[in-house]
């Protein structure tokens, strides 16, 4: 490989001609905390182009000639009506389409529960705009008392600023029946509930146990009185905040103030469909 590391704006990393702007970020941003040396870095990224460079170019230049044959197929064939057994069987003579094989299954390893088996959705968002970028991390949890006082599901929303105190009881009352049905109680309601408390690593709510203990996961604060109770639900988090100096939590006979739902489980840090990066400093 061409040693061109003196050129304006570049320099030379293992054999790579690399941006400068891009190794300082690399180095100075990227790498620190990770436990690798920069001259390890580039070294195996080094190994990796080498490695991979001539098979990418065989794979591209496979790409374009099947790109300029489909192309030529269409051309050959404008004002046609589409002939949909004709192109798959031309799409086939090329390889294209390979003959379809046994049936298979695969089993990945060493992949993050939010990707493989928490069901919530994935939100995805240009890794150059910071504000979207916190929104979706933000989005990983989400008040359902908000939702449901802020929304239409409680019916339409207020038009007037502050505190409906009828709405807001109702809004406390469907989270029960939500809390009722994910997590119900040995023998009463949550809309009963007075107190939940830990007792020998489970939780009871007026001395009752869930129906489900399994799906206590942990509480935060003192067990007699926690302030935060996490629960879980075909694989999402469910927090119940206590706290009878908030202006909801005073109100509710368990100091029951939010209910917390788990909600966007990942977020896509996208460099490419929702924006294009390019150059060395969007990079």
């Amino acid at each position: 490989m061409a040693d061109r590391s003196r050129d304006e704006g570049y320099v030379d990393k293992a054999g790579l001609r690399v941006a400068a702007v891009l190794a300082a970020f690399v180095e100075q941003e990227a790498l620190p905390g990770t436990g690798i040396e920069a001259p390890a870095f580039w070294a195996g990224l080094a190994e990796l182009v080498g490695g991979f460079t001539a098979k990418n170019r065989e794979l591209l230049a496979i790409r374009e000639d099947l790109q300029a044959k489909i192309d030529a197929w269409h051309l050959a064939r404008r004002n046609q009506p589409h002939d949909h057994e004709a192109y798959k069987a031309f799409l086939g003579e090329i390889g294209y389409l390979l003959p379809e094989g046994e049936a298979f299954e695969i089993e990945t390893a060493n992949v993050d529960p939010e990707i493989a088996t928490v069901p919530g959705p994935q939100l995805v968002v240009p890794i150059t705009n910071a504000r979207y970028a916190l929104n979706a991390a933000n989005a990983r949890w989400g008040s359902l008392y908000d939702a449901l006082y802020g929304t239409d599901a409680m019916g339409p929303p207020l038009a007037q600023a502050g505190y409906e105190r009828g709405r807001g009881a109702r809004v406390v009352a469907r989270s029960r029946v939500f809390l009722d049905d994910a997590f119900p109680i040995a023998g009463m309601s949550h809309a009963d509930a007075r107190r939940y408390h830990v007792k020998d690593g489970a939780l009871l709510v007026d001395d009752h146990p869930l129906e489900q203990p399994e799906k206590f996961i942990g509480y935060r604060g003192h067990p007699r009185a926690p302030d935060a109770v996490l629960l879980c639900n075909h694989a999402l988090h469910v927090e119940l905040v206590f706290d009878r100096t908030h202006r909801v939590g005073a109100r509710d006979q368990a100091g029951l103030a939010d209910v917390r739902l788990e909600s966007a489980v990942s977020a896509i840090m996208d460099c490419e469909d929702s924006v294009a990066c390019v150059d060395a400093e969007d990079k």
